[in-house]
């Protein structure tokens, strides 16, 4: 027989093939048990009724009850209105409806009394409530009442035109569980239920959508949230658990004089976190599996470091290392720092990008397939089909979020033999703890929480428009000291719906206020060819231009160490991380450095917010935790832009954090004694996962 919670929703009393049709198109429902697990985002609490007298048009919802003393039907056809005056103790409201009038009308008899439920406005100074929501007060018939919570569910135009309105969800909500509430199985086996102290999946379904008070609500929460998130971690900590069981690695025992030689020629000490991940990726590089980590590490401290010195950990094992970069000013970049900590070793390094020529390919591809090349930086030119590593043992991918599956996988093949090479992925981008457990759960994480010593913090300042003047006085002082600045637009052309500084407009106002010969001005952006862009890019870098005109190209990686000012304009349009990415530009030398972050005249409080906490702090990941609070895990600039790579359908990485803590140690619990999930009493839990809802495709599943 089949499961009621399969049936088509379009059979739920009150649907029928027209409603079926929109709740599949906007909110992807098609089953009676998809229905059930649409759970409310808020709920009305509705367990009070005031007085009109004490009524303000402040736009939350009120309740009333009130006795009906006159009504008028005013217009004709689509344009007739209704006007119900109600009154009780302290007072007397207008209620207005524009449709269904006729219905309505026959149903408010003068001398009735109703609960009215809706939002009050102010029409002609005079308060009323428009469509508010009936319902027979609670002496008349407590079975109809509508109780003390009720939820609200997601909704669109489209169902709201459709008749789908808030009243009939609830009322759908509840012809659903009362037909096939008693079709939901136990997902979770009864020892978790007892030891965390969980209600059953039927209390919790029933109370998610009609509690009985706020204690049935809280309690049906925690266990749905607390259910999904353990789904969740158990699916990423068993894939870690299979792969480090699984997958072969290169084994690498040995030091190497080329990585002594390198870090003895160092001009400072690395830092207490640098030696420890040092530690890490070496204690992997031994152990016979596959290393597969993530490093994370703030703007400046010294991540590409820890990058060259575990390649040179490769090559001391008779191994090759490649440095793959998203961008070819990145991997430049790269090239040009990485060949100087590489000249007391003697192992050969070289850069391979799009635009290397057929004439320098043709040597660096030779090198590579005999070996005598041990370290090479490049973009996606490293994955192409000519490229062969004659012993690949490491692949480093730096700011890891910027490359799909395919194309890392493109690069594990070619490992020598079939074995793939140890995997070392580093953001700079810092990520929230709760992000960090889910996007990479099954990934062995690494942090450098340590700046290096002497860098000297950079001052935050947030401007307007008006103060532009004072802005360009202060940076022709800098340019006077010998040092250069940073101006970064979000916009490349202007938009006629976006009312943000562009970059063609700021370009022409920045060559007016610091003219030739006097000043040299450089403008890099997207849409330029790559030898443009490395001729401005090569230009300020070398010192012969004084200002860098840019959009965020220049967003990661960009070391300039004579930079000291970073100008960041319409600074509202950019998320904390990358504000805070930008502001890394400067602060790279021994000179005290500055960010200037240029608002508009209209900003939002949650922009105000944000600009503040960058001036407040230049701790990444505190920014990154804030970041998360107010914009949610779909929009964190550099993690991902379209949203997470798994539906989350009632928890909240960016209010859940414990619960995600406590349901990550209590899967790594379960695993320790049933890596298999084969126990009979874990049968629900392998059964869960096989339906793959808890798989994360696109972002951490990397070899």
């Amino acid at each position: 027989m089949k499961n009621k919670l399969e049936t088509d929703v379009q059979f739920l009393p009150g649907v029928g093939p027209r409603r079926a049709s929109l709740l599949r198109s906007e909110l992807e429902v098609a089953t009676i048990g998809d229905l059930l697990h649409l759970f409310p985002f808020r709920y009305i609490d509705r367990s009070s009724i005031q007085k009109i007298a004490d009524i303000r048009s402040t736009g939350s919802y009120v309740q009333i009850l009130g006795e009906v003393t006159a009504l008028e039907l005013t217009g004709q056809g689509n344009r007739q209105r209704l006007s119900v005056i109600v009154r009780d103790s302290s007072g007397e409201m207008e209620l207005v409806f524009f449709k269904a009038t006729k219905y309505i009308a026959e149903r408010l008899r003068k001398g009735s009394v109703f609960l009215f439920f809706g939002k009050p406005s102010t029409f002609n100074g005079k308060l009323n409530m428009v469509h508010p929501e009936i319902d027979a007060p609670p002496s008349e018939g407590a079975a109809n009442y509508p109780g003390v919570l009720t939820g609200v569910y997601p909704s669109t135009e489209k169902l709201r035109n459709g008749g789908i309105t808030g009243k009939v969800m609830n009322r759908l909500m509840s012809a659903a569980i009362e037909y096939a509430i008693t079709d939901i199985a136990e997902t979770l086996p009864e020892y978790i239920l007892r030891e965390k102290g969980l209600p059953p999946l039927r209390y919790a379904i029933r109370n998610i959508h009609f509690p009985s008070d706020q204690t049935a609500l809280a309690k049906a929460q925690y266990r749905l949230k607390w259910e999904e998130l353990f789904l969740l971690q158990l699916s990423l900590v068993k894939q870690k658990y299979i792969r480090s069981r699984a997958s072969t690695g290169i084994v690498m025992p040995n030091v190497g004089e080329a990585f002594n030689a390198c870090y003895k020629s160092l001009p400072y000490d690395l830092t207490g976190a640098q030696k420890r991940v040092i530690k890490e990726i070496r204690s992997d590089m031994m152990s016979g599996r596959q290393m597969n980590r993530l490093l994370q590490g703030d703007v400046g401290s010294g991540k590409t470091m820890v990058a060259v010195l575990s390649a040179l950990l490769a090559v001391g094992n008779g191994a090759q290392a490649c440095i793959m970069a998203p961008t070819e000013v990145l991997a430049r970049q790269h090239y040009l720092n990485i060949s100087r900590y590489l000249a007391p070793t003697g192992v050969a390094c070289s850069l391979l990008i799009g635009s290397t020529t057929k004439a320098e390919r043709k040597p660096i591809l030779k090198g590579l397939e005999d070996g005598s090349i041990g370290i090479i930086i490049g973009t996606h030119a490293l994955i192409e089909d000519p490229v062969i590593f004659r012993n690949l043992g490491l692949a480093v991918i730096d700011e890891q979020h910027r490359f799909g599956v395919e194309q890392r996988s493109r690069l594990w093949a070619k490992g020598r033999d079939g074995i793939p090479p140890h995997v070392l992925v580093m953001t700079a981008t810092p990520i929230p703890r709760t992000l960090a457990m889910t996007l990479y759960g099954d990934l062995d994480v690494s942090v450098i929480d340590e700046m290096p010593p002497g860098r000297k913090p950079v001052k935050t300042i947030l401007i307007g428009e008006g103060k532009k003047p004072v802005l360009y006085n202060f940076m022709k002082n800098q340019i006077a000291k010998g040092r250069q600045v940073f101006i970064v637009y979000p916009l490349i052309f202007e938009s006629e719906k976006m009312d943000y500084r562009n970059l063609e407009a700021g370009y022409e106002e920045i060559v007016t206020r610091f003219p030739l010969p006097q000043y040299k001005v450089a403008i890099v952006h997207g849409q330029q060819t790559s030898e443009v862009k490395k001729l401005n890019m090569d230009a300020f870098a070398a010192g012969r231009a004084d200002i860098l005109v840019s959009t965020t190209v220049i967003e990661v990686g960009v070391d300039v160490p004579n930079a000291t000012v970073i100008v960041i304009e319409s600074a509202e349009r950019f998320g904390l991380a990358q504000l805070h990415q930008l502001r890394g530009r400067v602060g790279r030398g021994s000179d005290e450095s500055f960010c200037v972050l240029v608002h508009g005249n209209k900003v939002s409080k949650e922009s105000q917010k944000r600009l503040e906490l960058m001036c407040a702090t230049e701790n990444g990941f505190d920014l990154a935790e804030e970041d998360l609070k107010m914009r949610g895990p779909g929009d964190l600039e550099g993690t991902q832009q379209s949203g997470l790579p798994i539906d989350l359908k009632i928890a909240s990485l960016s209010h859940d954090g414990q619960i995600l803590s406590d349901a990550r140690l209590y899967a790594e619990h379960i695993l320790s004694a049933d890596p298999t999930l084969s126990a009979t009493e874990n049968a629900p839990l392998l059964n869960e996962l096989r339906k793959d809802k808890y798989i994360i495709r696109d972002f951490s599943v990397i070899s």
